[in-house]
């Protein structure tokens, strides 16, 4: 098996601040990369930002600044966003990055030379907010159902077309040899039933004239990549495609994470991409569900929208990383309210693994109790994290939190001390030998709490501060 393990985000625009989106996606990656890590894999853990098209560019023209400025200015604040949330990546690319450039253009000649690249005049129908075209079949009352808000543009000019529809076969080959490819099966499906409805080859190219803030087409000066063919390839450009074959070959294949609107982007047209210049498909494509508000999509328009970096400095960032790892469903759309959040962190962070360590280090604190730990960790995971199953793993740590202080109420080692000091103290060592088990197991998850937590059984002290200000 091999021992090195490629994770990546997507690659968010740089038109707006990074949302709560953009937090659970990160997170949620996060996580599996530090159990990889925990597991003894060398991890190659990718995230960065998408800095082309034209949404990124009409937002530097509203902003009166250069592309390029503009783009650097967000890349520092993904940048500082990815550090507020304790995100443990070993890459941070962009899509202006000079290998990247080199590497998009690459790709853009073998796929050509192979004969998956012509050009052709059209007339379509583009989503600025999703930056794909859009057929009459996908719009609601005419409009992109993602994007509701936004009228949908006529492109009309001569682009550089991919034949996607030479790949429908060669796709649904992959999907049944792969039939987890795309976790969780219900979108596994949907991309399958996508694909088996027939192809329609996509423009990966625009005029420099109307749209000039992109890469180069190689060999055509009038043209610039289309947003997508370009962002896509930095999967194997961040692990050294083309240049370095020893360095993408120890990493590629990728699990890649995304959101349920990159659904066809991810599963479908860049595997299809890869399959054009002969390259091996993605490992496992991770899609998750949207992050609600009180039941409603977020949307900045609407003004119901979560700071998840204000969220973070009042509550904390591991409070912010609990809620979303565990209060949130994975796979399907998860719901997120103030109100929500404050009662799950009192109820589970103050009252549950607060509380818990204060109880059992007081305890080992005062009789002066300090087991030899042990070597092996009990695991409390299963295999949920080996099956990308982000819930469930962490589930399995808050069960040995209410089982832990269950036993304390059934043994009762503050009321025993006083009969029985000799059993009461074995007790009392056994439940630091639990909460240390805890503590590791929540590295993945909470890696500053567990940090914390295992300080305090390593001095048998309490903590200092409550691991969770009750609010």
């Amino acid at each position: 098996m091999k021992n090195t393990f490629f994770i990546t985000t997507t690659l968010p625009y740089v038109n707006a601040d990074p949302h709560i989106g953009h937090a659970v996606e990160f997170i949620r990656a996060d996580s599996i990369a530090r159990y990889q890590r925990a597991t003894g894999r060398e991890v190659f853990f990718n995230t960065g930002t998408g800095e082309h098209g034209v949404k990124v560019y009409r937002k530097a023209l509203e902003a009166e600044k250069d592309p390029q400025s503009y783009a650097d200015e967000y890349a520092e604040r993904f940048k500082n966003f990815c550090a507020k949330l304790n995100i443990s990546r070993d890459n941070f690319i962009r899509t202006t990055d000079e290998n990247h450039v080199k590497a998009a253009q690459e790709f853009w000649r073998q796929c050509d030379k192979n004969g998956y690249i012509y050009k052709k005049a059209y007339s379509v129908k583009y989503c600025v907010g999703c930056e794909l075209e859009k057929t009459d079949s996908e719009l609601i009352d005419g409009k992109c159902p993602d994007h509701p808000n936004r009228e949908l543009e006529i492109i009309e000019e001569e682009n550089y077309f991919f034949k996607f529809s030479a790949f429908q076969e060669k796709l649904l080959n992959l999907y049944g040899k792969n039939p987890d490819f795309v976790l969780p099966e219900s979108r596994m499906k949907e991309i399958r039933k996508f694909v088996e409805n027939g192809l329609q080859d996509f423009s990966i190219s625009r005029l420099k004239e109307k749209m000039p803030w992109g890469i180069p087409v190689p060999g055509d000066e009038n043209q610039v990549m289309y947003v997508w063919f370009d962002a896509l390839v930095n999967y194997i450009s961040a692990v050294g495609w083309p240049d370095d074959a020893d360095k993408f070959n120890k990493w590629w294949p990728a699990v890649q994470i995304a959101g349920k609107d990159n659904l066809r982007q991810q599963s479908a047209m860049w595997q299809a991409m890869l399959m054009s210049v002969n390259l091996p498909p993605s490992k496992k494509i991770l899609i998750n569900g949207f992050i609600l508000l009180g039941g409603q999509k977020m949307s900045k328009s609407l003004g119901n929208t979560i700071d998840p970096m204000a969220l973070a400095q009042k509550y904390g960032t591991d409070a912010v990383r609990y809620y979303l790892l565990r209060e949130t469903s994975q796979f399907e759309d998860g719901d997120i309210t103030i109100e929500k959040f404050e009662t799950a962190y009192n109820a589970n962070l103050v009252n549950g693994l607060g509380n818990l360590t204060s109880r059992i280090m007081k305890m080992a604190e005062t009789y002066g109790v300090k087991p030899e730990l042990p070597k092996q960790t009990k695991n409390l995971l299963g295999d949920f994290m080996e099956n990308y199953k982000i819930n469930e793993a962490i589930d399995g740590v808050w069960k040995e939190i209410s089982e832990t202080d269950k036993y304390i109420q059934d043994k009762k080692p503050f009321s025993l001390v006083k009969t029985d000091e000799t059993e009461a103290k074995e007790i009392i060592g056994e439940l630091v030998i639990k909460l240390w088990n805890i503590a590791v197991n929540l590295e993945i998850f909470l890696p500053e709490t567990a940090e914390k937590i295992q300080k305090c059984v390593k001095e048998n002290k309490m903590p200092e501060t409550p691991l969770f200000p009750r609010i």
